[in-house]
């Protein structure tokens, strides 16, 4: 691909996100690049569910397939590698990837997705995404009724409780050293006959990513089939906040109802703007794109 290439619009991060609004913007014959590197969030994942039509398919089958049907549309090309710099120029913007191409842009869309910081527990990488999951509805109905453990502390583990009780009520909290649940939490928690351990835990043992038993540091364990948790997580990229994009509290890209961001002509959507569901990324995607024709066609006209 040739260097200084200039589109209507860039998309950095080829997911279902990404894939969406490529496929909007291709629909209406503009000329897109989509720049991926290759690391989506869910690649551990077995199988993806709560996705109609999708349920029960590996991620990358459906992102492959996906693929598949954007490069129908002329207009849209891809490139693999990563956008590591970003900046505002005369008729747009202007990115460069890890290789040293330069690619300019009338409007950016971020599908960039976010990285995931990994607790210093071992194990708990290697299970991500396959028995060490965040969402109930993406993955809970696969374990219903499984011992489960919530992965946990304060006001995120309180929340877990409330929520996961509905799938099983086989449930047993791990703060990971002292509790910071409030006494009017720790109550309601026990009350519903769910088991508080404040013991730091020092490994999860497992099998291929299954995990098999909590190991704590005083050399006890319990067996479970499951662990809830939110590990925290940063942007996979700096360029949108780097551009002046606003992030939430939460750290995450603040967007409006049609997806853009707090500066004029960059759009984000997917996991690093709002709910980490692929059936969100996919919605989020289309009017990310549909947002963007939308403004180019009010400039056009």
């Amino acid at each position: 691909m040739k260097q200084n290439s200039h589109y209507e619009a860039i998309i950095i991060g080829g997911s279902y996100a990404g894939l969406s609004a490529a496929m909007a913007l291709g629909r209406a014959s503009r000329k897109v690049l989509v720049i991926d590197g290759g690391t989506p969030c869910n690649r551990q994942t077995p199988h993806s569910h709560n996705f109609i039509t999708q349920d029960g398919r590996k991620p990358a089958e459906i992102a492959h397939d996906a693929k598949m049907q954007v490069l129908k549309y002329d207009t849209v090309s891809f490139y693999e590698g990563l956008a590591t710099t970003g900046k505002k120029v005369k008729h747009g913007f202007e990115l460069e990837t890890k290789s040293g191409d330069k690619f300019t842009a009338k409007k950016l869309i971020f599908a960039s997705g976010l990285k995931d910081i990994m607790p210093d527990i071992k194990g708990f990488a290697e299970c991500w995404g396959i028995s060490v999951i965040h969402c109930p509805y993406c993955h809970g109905y696969e374990v219903k009724n499984e011992k489960t453990a919530i992965l946990a502390n304060g006001d995120v583990a309180f929340h877990y409780a409330q929520l996961i009780f509905n799938w099983t009520k086989k449930l047993s909290v791990f703060t990971n050293g002292k509790s910071t649940l409030t006494e009017e939490q720790t109550a309601q928690i026990i009350k519903n006959g769910i088991e508080i351990i404040e013991t730091p835990v020092d490994y999860i043992d497992h099998s291929e990513g299954y995990v098999r038993e909590v190991v704590f540091n005083d050399g006890s364990a319990i067996s479970v089939n499951a662990i809830y948790s939110r590990p925290d997580f940063i942007q996979q990229t700096d360029i949108p906040e780097k551009l002046g994009c606003k992030l939430t509290d939460s750290g995450l890209l603040e967007v409006d109802a049609m997806q853009k961001t707090s500066v004029d002509g960059v759009f984000a959507c997917g996991d690093n703007s709002g709910m980490r569901a692929v059936s969100h990324a996919v919605a989020s995607g289309t009017t990310a794109g549909a947002s963007l024709n939308n403004t180019l066609i009010t400039e056009e006209f």
